[in-house]
């Protein structure tokens, strides 16, 4: 690759606030949920870029859209992406930020007129973030074969709409199968989405795997009754139980080396202010670097909503809604993205990735890696989300040099 090939910086940034429009938020940041009009919006401003690159643009049967740049030889092909989707309360950058560094990686080639050796193509996957349908990472996991299109096509959002039928509702049940485009190798740049660039100093991160996840959803129900007139020893209140095993969960943390926990959805039936709850429908949200020690606390979560159960007399069930296993990822392309910033004199440190991205779920089927630059204050699924436009560009030209030595080789 010529020495001086590099990212138009200024056109990244003004495809990125392009994108950031569509599903924008009076706080400043975006909501454009999976398969909704907004995410039509987004696919359709996408596609239009693909086309104007000159990209043969494919849409498969779970709405994944993909822009490929032929290459001089048949074969695999370098994949670039992420994800347009947005959760309810999202910034302007998770997800975004790699399909539109992807597109400016084949710009970029484009601009200089180079034809890399193998095909090179850029995808948006379909509902990574999980926020309207389940499981997370749902475009990707169904193009690696995790997960088949017809079950992906019957989940349902928590309205009851189901996800085949809003495909087609805004115009992306394509006609491709899922995975139709051989990998050689995936790449992916994102935001971090937490503290530790940052607070190292800033440089970007030349991502070694993704931690375990494990999501549920546990329903407990009880008795409903006058908060005024039952004492507390009879009552059957799943809101107090509830309480205690997002209160279990989070102790864990301090007890399992690395483990996480979260409740980010607690629904209470019926939700009077003056009446014991009747029902209870919340999540959990288990993490943790190693298999292992994921299941040792899932198995401790499980065990003590047993006893609470027999205790209290509160009905408990479980419903998985995602179980992904550590991912690992290929020690020559975190090497080649650790190459690629030394030659542009840009200082980069290995680290493990605390969320899920598509990149997980390509590791199944070809040598992956990730880039990673400065999340600001280390927020993310936040309006105030924030990265500079100097990290944008820097991690973007390490993407290119990465991907352009890779279809190269």
């Amino acid at each position: 690759m010529s020495s001086n090939l590099r990212i138009d910086g200024p056109r990244l940034v003004s495809r990125l606030e392009a994108l950031s429009k569509i599903g924008a938020t009076p706080e400043g940041g975006c909501r454009r949920l999976a398969l909704s009009d907004e995410d039509r919006q987004g696919r359709d401003w996408l596609v239009g870029q693909m086309q104007a690159l000159g990209l043969d643009v494919k849409i498969d049967a779970i709405g994944n859209v993909v822009g490929i740049l032929k290459g001089r030889e048949e074969g695999p092909a370098v994949i670039l992406g992420s994800h347009i989707d947005t959760v309810g309360t999202g910034g302007r950058f998770d997800g975004a930020l790699g399909v539109i560094a992807g597109l400016e990686v084949l710009a970029a080639l484009r601009d200089a007129g180079l034809q890399p050796k193998r095909d090179m193509a850029v995808i948006a996957f379909t509902n990574e973030e999980g926020a309207r349908f389940h499981p997370d990472m749902l475009g990707s996991y169904v193009w690696a074969g995790g997960m088949s299109v017809e079950a992906a096509h019957a989940e349902k959002d928590a309205e009851g709409a189901v996800l085949g039928t809003e495909l087609k509702r805004i115009g992306y049940h394509g006609p491709e199968r899922p995975g139709f485009l051989k990998a050689h190798s995936y790449l992916e740049l994102h935001i971090e989405q937490g503290p530790v660039l940052e607070g190292e100093g800033g440089g970007l991160g030349a991502v070694t795997g993704i931690q375990a996840i494990t999501w549920l959803e546990l329903t407990l129900k009880g008795r409903p009754s006058h908060a005024g007139t039952t004492p507390m020893a009879y009552r059957r209140d799943p809101g107090l139980a509830a309480a205690r095993i997002n209160l279990f969960a989070n102790e864990l943390t301090g007890k399992i080396p690395g483990q996480l926990a979260n409740s980010g959805v607690i629904r209470v039936e019926p939700g009077n202010v003056n009446v014991v709850p009747e029902s209870v429908v919340m999540s959990l949200d288990l993490r943790n670097p190693k298999d292992a020690l994921l299941t040792e606390a899932e198995a401790a979560v499980r065990a003590f909503c047993a006893e609470l159960s027999e205790r209290d007399g509160i009905q408990i069930s479980f419903r998985d809604l995602a179980r992904f296993p550590a991912v690992e990822f290929a020690s020559e392309l975190i090497y080649g993205v650790e190459m690629s910033a030394a030659e542009l004199g840009l200082p980069v440190r290995r680290m493990i990735s605390g969320a899920g991205h598509d990149a997980q779920m390509m590791s199944r089927i070809c040598p992956t890696a990730m880039i990673f630059i400065p999340s600001i204050g280390g927020l993310s699924h936040n309006p105030a989300e924030f990265s500079t436009d100097e990290d944008m560009v820097a991690g973007a030209n390490v993407l290119l040099s990465a991907a352009w030595r890779v279809a190269n080789n």
